[in-house]
């Protein structure tokens, strides 16, 4: 669905976030369920923690791999559930199971239909270079995207304003001539309130923010967000 009609003219670039929007989280359910246990009810609150807890870092000034949040977010959650993880094991489990990640089934085909198109793609993320470099060669996705940016480089997780701003500086463009495609409604709001266009794709477990601007594209998967950005002038 287009919820801005105003707004067909093409983006110069196109961001895409990668975890949950390129990369399915699915598989990681079972591994972190067994270091919980066999909790896989859990990941959701495992992963919102991670998030929650990479922005505390970056609201205090301090930066961690995302990865190493991943871990800390690990071990808070199985505390909780009368769990004990060492720092090493929660690391090793959550590394190992991010980095393996497959694409979700339409990425490919989406992908190959934007590239064909002719848009500028950058996959754009809150893993560390090293984690994303790995994740986007494991899931056979390195050869669709023209740069890889990583919050790495300017040591500010999304959504913060700086990280977008900072991200359409290394490619040139102005905000507005940017599109974030994400999964997450926290990084499209972000996004947006930085000046940026975004298209929301609304995967299973996944909303909008109610209180965020409206993003012009809201669809199911990363296809049919491919098909409406082709019709674009």
């Amino acid at each position: 669905m287009i919820n801005n009609q105003s707004k067909l003219t093409r983006p110069k670039v196109l961001f895409f976030d990668v975890n949950e929007t390129l990369l399915d989280l699915t598989t990681v359910k079972k591994e972190i369920g067994d270091a919980l246990g066999g909790r896989e009810d859990l990941l959701s609150l495992w992963f919102t923690t991670m998030l929650h807890y990479s922005l505390v870092t970056s609201a205090s000034g301090q930066y961690q791999p995302f990865a190493f949040i991943g871990a800390a977010a690990l071990q808070m959650v199985a505390s909780n559930n009368g769990i004990k993880i060492s720092e090493e094991k929660a690391r090793d489990i959550v590394i190992s199971s991010l980095r393996g990640l497959p694409a979700h089934p339409e990425v490919k085909e989406a992908l190959s239909l934007l590239k064909k198109d002719g848009y500028k793609m950058v996959a754009f993320t809150n893993s560390s270079n090293e984690g994303v470099t790995k994740q986007l060669k494991n899931a056979g996705l390195t050869d669709y995207f023209d740069e890889i940016l990583s919050i790495e480089n300017i040591g500010k997780f999304k959504p913060f304003t700086d990280t977008y701003n900072w991200a359409s500086l290394q490619l040139n463009v102005k905000p507005e001539e940017c599109m974030l495609i994400a999964a997450h409604g926290w990084d499209v709001a972000g996004a947006m309130w930085a000046g940026w266009r975004a298209a929301f794709i609304n995967r299973p477990g996944q909303q909008l923010f109610p209180l965020g601007p409206e993003t012009e594209i809201t669809v199911t998967d990363l296809k049919a967000v491919a098909e409406i950005l082709v019709t674009y002038k």
